[in-house]
């Protein structure tokens, strides 16, 4: 990383985090968590090809959840957001369509949070279309029907 994109994504970081503070809108520490994680579980394919997850599960304590969701906002875009930027930042390549998954911890003390990432393949709609092949019928196997 150059030195001036260090400098850059410094900046970033502290404006997202005053934003927070005077808006009281963006999870500063949720993003912080994601951006870790995607950084913790990328798997460096060749010199010019890194791949992360492409699914994020954060789980919130009840109290936060209801925070958040009660404003109405966006907070699974706005996550989704920061972190397609700090991946293309990175030079990172998803394992598929980026998800960001926000769900109620029940076992989470107040105020806490945990995120998980995995690698979710992509269903397209493709696979629906053709109809799978019929089992063959009790009794018979493949090479008899031959």
């Amino acid at each position: 990383m150059s030195a001036l994109s260090a400098l850059e994504q410094a900046l970033e970081n502290r404006w997202e985090a005053l934003r927070a503070r005077i808006a009281g809108k963006e999870p500063v520490e949720l993003l912080d968590a994601l951006r870790q994680e995607c950084d913790a579980h990328a798997v460096v394919c060749s010199h010019d090809r890194v791949i992360v997850p492409n699914a994020y599960d954060v789980e919130l304590a009840g109290s936060v959840h209801d925070e958040l969701t009660r404003r109405g906002s966006g907070v699974g875009q706005v996550l989704t957001d920061s972190l397609a930027r700090h991946a293309e930042r990175k030079g990172y390549t998803w394992a598929g369509p980026l998800t960001v998954h926000i769900t109620r911890g029940h076992d989470l003390p107040n105020g806490r949070y945990r995120v998980e990432s995995h690698v979710m393949q992509h269903v397209s709609a493709e696979a629906f279309r053709t109809p799978p092949e019929a089992p063959p019928a009790e009794g018979r196997t493949a090479l008899d029907e031959a």
